[in-house]
Formats: C-alpha cells, structure tokens, sequence
C-alpha cells in the first residue's frame, strides 16, 4: 500500500483544490487571498458589478498576477502574457 500526501486548499469549510506539493498549494492558497482583496476593491469600481461578477473578475486578475504587473509597470499587453488554466 502507498502512503500519498496531499496538499488541501480549503476555504469558509469549503475544499476548493487538492495538490500533491506544498508549494503548489501555498502558491494557489496565496492567489484566492489575492483575489479576496482584489473583489474588495473592485466593488468600489463604477459601473456597479453584482457580487458574482465581482468575485470572478477578481480571481481572474488574481491568476494572472503575472500579466496584470507587466501591464501596471507600463509593458504593452500581449496576448501570449495570458496564462492558460490547467
């Protein structure tokens, strides 16, 4: 019998992923915080979005962190920036 370690990302007693490395999990667990913060300010943003819209554009800004800074550091978008889910 093998012995498998896996890493649970878990919100509000909800599991939202499971991963076999602590890392990957820490790095996912660190992107849904980023994406709380981001749905607290988009809230704020005109025009009003309803609390659903708010959320999913909030997670996706958050997945694309990386995208998102090379654009607010002044690098001209590019579609090839936009990372793919798995």
């Amino acid at each position: 019998m093998a012995v498998i370690i896996k890493y649970v990302v878990e919100r509000n007693g909800v599991e939202k992923m499971t991963f076999s490395s602590k890392k990957e999990a820490d790095n996912y667990d660190k992107m849904l915080d980023v994406a709380d913060q981001l749905t607290l300010m988009i809230k704020h943003a005109e025009p009003k979005m309803n609390e659903q819209q708010a959320e999913n554009l909030g997670f996706y800004l958050s997945s694309q962190r990386n995208a998102l800074q090379q654009v607010l550091k002044g690098q001209e978008f590019d579609a090839s920036m936009i990372e793919e889910e798995e």
